[in-house]
């Protein structure tokens, strides 16, 4: 589905599990540039690793 979102940037909270991630990963899709942020640094660089080949960025 094409949203209009390719090249937005995004700021997703809880980017690391759950909802988070799994919203990340949708607007991933839709070729935004995303932000990421979580209480948990190491699940946070796991879930920005897995995305290494899109553009991520992560707190």
């Amino acid at each position: 589905m094409d949203l209009g979102l390719k090249g937005k940037s995004v700021l997703v909270t809880g980017g690391s599990k759950g909802i988070g991630l799994a919203c990340a990963k949708a607007f991933a899709a839709e070729g935004c540039l995303l932000h990421l942020a979580a209480r948990d640094k190491d699940r946070l660089a796991q879930a920005s690793w897995r995305a290494t080949a899109r553009r991520w960025t992560s707190w």
